[in-house]
């Protein structure tokens, strides 16, 4: 089993990875001096995906006024649980604001609205 992380986590540390590739993508383009279209082309790239971690960051960040906050009944701690199924951000225990899902197998699936058809259909057996 992989460890899991919170869901607003995940989509930061995504926002802080492109952060990083672009800055690697503009230093390549260091090395292509001689050529200043191909260095140009670098510097944009790298550019362009600064430019999207921080629309990124400002997605998660509107995203994240809006979660519900919940008390992990595990650490106690709280956290901000964003659909059906989330994991705690302090000790990545599974939560579910869902009664229906209260005990089964932690899925990401869950989220998903294909998913949620599928268990309403299994529900009356």
């Amino acid at each position: 089993m992989k460890p899991r992380k919170n869901k607003i986590n995940r989509i930061r540390s995504f926002a802080l990875s492109l952060v990083f590739i672009g800055v690697v993508i503009m230093y390549a383009g260091i090395f292509f001096r001689k050529y200043e279209i191909v260095m140009l082309l670098f510097m944009v790239i790298g550019m362009l995906a600064v430019i999207s971690s921080a629309i990124v960051y400002a997605w998660i960040g509107s995203l994240s006024t809006r979660a519900a906050q919940v008390v992990c009944p595990n650490c106690g701690g709280l956290t901000k649980m964003i659909g059906r199924v989330d994991m705690c951000g302090h000790c990545r225990e599974p939560l579910t604001m869902d009664r229906s899902l209260e005990g089964k197998e932690f899925d990401d699936a869950y989220n998903r609205p294909s998913k949620v058809k599928e268990d309403a259909l299994e529900e009356p057996k």
